[in-house]
This record gives C-alpha cells, sequence and structure tokens, in this order.
C-alpha cells in the first residue's frame, strides 16, 4: 500500500502536468472567444477544464490504471480485487475526486473569498481530504473507499541482469 506522503506528493506532479494537458484547449479557446472575460466565458473555462482533465484520467484510469505521475510513483489504481477499472468506474472515481477541492470552491463563492485566501481555503480542503485516509482501514482515501476502488504501490522494477553484468 502506497503511503499517504507519496500519494501527495504524486498529486502535486499530477498538478504539472495537469497544466501542461489544458495548455493547448486553453490557448485555442482563448483565441476563439478573443480572450473575453464574460461571466459566461469564465464558466466556459471552467467547463473545458472539467471535460479536459475528464478525458485525460478517465482514459488513462480504464486503460492501464495509471497517469504519468502515477507511473513515475509506480502507483496504480484497480478495482478491490486488482482488476482494471471500467470506464464507468473511472468516471465516478473522477467526479468523487472533485472532492478535494469542490467545497473549498464553494466556501470561497458563498464567503466572497479571492486570490490568496481562496487559494488558503484550497490548500486547508485538500489537507482535510487527504486525513481521510486515515479513517480507512486500508489507509485509502474517502474518494476511492466510495468509488470502490483502490490505490496500489507497484513493486521496484527488476534489474536487468545485462546492467548487473557491465
Amino acid at each position: 500500500m502506497p503511503s499517504i506522503r507519496r500519494r501527495l506528493v504524486s498529486m502535486v506532479y499530477e498538478l504539472l502536468l495537469a497544466f501542461a494537458a489544458l495548455f493547448l484547449p486553453f490557448l485555442v479557446f482563448e483565441f476563439a472567444v478573443d480572450a473575453s472575460h464574460a461571466a459566461a466565458v469564465e464558466h466556459g473555462r471552467q467547463a473545458l477544464a472539467f471535460l479536459v482533465l475528464g478525458a485525460y484520467f478517465i482514459h488513462q484510469w480504464s486503460r492501464k490504471g495509471q497517469t504519468l505521475a502515477m507511473q513515475t510513483w509506480r502507483l496504480r489504481v484497480t478495482l478491490p480485487d486488482g482488476a482494471p477499472l471500467p470506464l464507468q468506474r473511472a468516471a465516478l472515481r473522477y467526479l468523487l475526486a472533485w472532492m478535494w477541492v469542490l467545497p473549498a470552491l464553494i466556501a470561497s463563492r458563498v464567503f466572497g473569498l479571492e486570490h490568496w485566501h481562496a487559494l488558503g481555503a484550497i490548500a486547508i480542503g485538500i489537507g482535510a481530504w487527504s486525513l481521510t485516509a486515515f479513517l480507512d482501514r486500508d489507509r485509502q482515501f474517502l474518494h476511492d473507499r466510495i468509488a470502490g476502488t483502490r490505490l496500489v504501490q507497484l513493486p521496484k522494477p527488476a534489474k536487468k541482469a545485462a546492467a548487473k553484468a557491465a
């Protein structure tokens, strides 16, 4: 079972990769809307991010159980019996994973938090959600428990015999 620290560090790497995945769709979107900041356009940006990230995560989790960051940190998401995720379960996990930030986004909206205050609320929300692993006997995060998925640690790859001979 992967440590909570390992999973959180993997998520930081995942965040960097998410920005890269959003770059081209956002660039096209900005040209299409002439970089407008109208309220409807802002909602369009949010919807675009939700859809692009959803396509990426759902595809990766249902295809081989790993994103690039998860491969780097030797993590895989599976069903409790170790089977790969079907598309529907990967989609459910994606929706539930938004609980890491959704309560903070709602609180920011309700209380009018902006900039650093909103980021602080998100950081508190992420910290609080990560604590849900301590409530689970297998140390799984709450969204995995609800989705019926689990994050597992993969073993280190075996060293090649040729490398030892050299």
